[in-house]
């Protein structure tokens, strides 16, 4: 095999390893626990952070890797996933086994450095996503609650991590994405309905896109609203917003709802993809605000 041979498939490879880790998906998820462990960390450790960025890409994408093996026949019947490593034929199977099996090691390893209680989260995401989420799927529009436990762990993780301790804090920060997850994901599954439809995943709650699924998107999401302006009130511990804060969140919250409303209105797909973009605004701005507001606090 020449350089230039060994090179590109160097490059290759690495293409296929982002997509079979799901890169923007897993970036998105240390995005999460970063801002959790910087809400808890009465001093921030550069080291523990590192471990927790890299532990927590190593955990979302073993359960992406394994969940692309299991899925790996539905995949060839969706435009959205045919393309992937496995059903592509690019990546054999037992490479993406070897590659997720490593992840959750190195993963797992990782995260028991920083505490034993970060480590058990992380197996309880992975077991979640790709023993009960995964099957799933297929069976029930319950799914997506099952998958809002996982995806609502990396929040509260690096608050774990921070501290060696789980309570009403991070069980906040679990309950604001949690929540999230439903209007997110049926937005996610109503654009989509299509392609989901192809390979028998069910997605949305009622199964349609009908009026039903989106009063219950907009129901989730005034759920996700409340739950994040609990820490304005000061009852959740540690973890506390100012005023200033609260308002901005519950703008941001409202945006959120307008869209939410509007999908109830007009029900097409493009409605639905404004309003998984804007939802996905609002999870990043929300962590930018509560750990703005804690640092911004201190200094004052």
């Amino acid at each position: 095999m020449s350089v230039v041979e060994i090179q590109e498939a160097k490059v290759s490879f690495g293409a296929d390893f982002k997509e079979i880790t799901k890169v923007r998906l897993a970036i998105s998820v240390v995005f999460s626990a970063v801002a959790g462990y910087l809400l808890a960390a009465d001093t921030v450790i550069f080291l523990e952070l590192f471990i927790l960025a890299i532990g927590g890409y190593c955990m979302v994408g073993a359960s992406n890797a394994f969940n692309q093996i299991i899925e790996r026949d539905l995949d060839v019947l969706m435009k959205r996933t045919k393309n992937r490593p496995i059903p592509s034929g690019r990546m054999s199977v037992n490479t993406a086994f070897t590659i997720a099996v490593i992840l959750t090691i190195v993963g797992l390893t990782l995260l028991y450095y920083l505490n034993p209680k970060t480590a058990m989260f992380g197996a309880i995401s992975i077991f979640c996503y790709v023993s009960l989420y995964t099957p799933l799927k297929t069976k029930t529009p319950l799914a997506v609650f099952v998958g809002a436990i996982p995806g609502a762990i990396p929040f509260m993780l690096g608050w774990v991590a921070a501290t060696g301790e789980f309570g009403i804090e991070p069980g906040t920060l679990f309950m604001i994405q949690f929540f999230w997850q439903f209007p997110h994901f049926w937005a996610i599954g109503w654009f989509l309905f299509d392609d989901y439809k192809k390979g028998g995943f069910f997605m949305l709650p009622t199964g349609k896109k009908d009026k039903t699924t989106a009063v219950q998107i907009i129901i989730y999401t005034i759920w996700t609203i409340a739950c994040s302006l609990i820490p304005v009130f000061g009852k959740t511990g540690a973890l506390e917003i100012s005023v200033v804060s609260g308002i901005l969140v519950f703008a941001l919250g409202m945006y959120m709802l307008k869209e939410a409303i509007n999908l109830y209105k007009v029900r097409t797909e493009q409605a639905a993809k404004k309003l998984m973009l804007v939802s996905v605004l609002y999870i990043s701005v929300l962590q930018i605000i509560y750990v703005a507001d804690k640092f911004i606090t201190q200094w004052i």
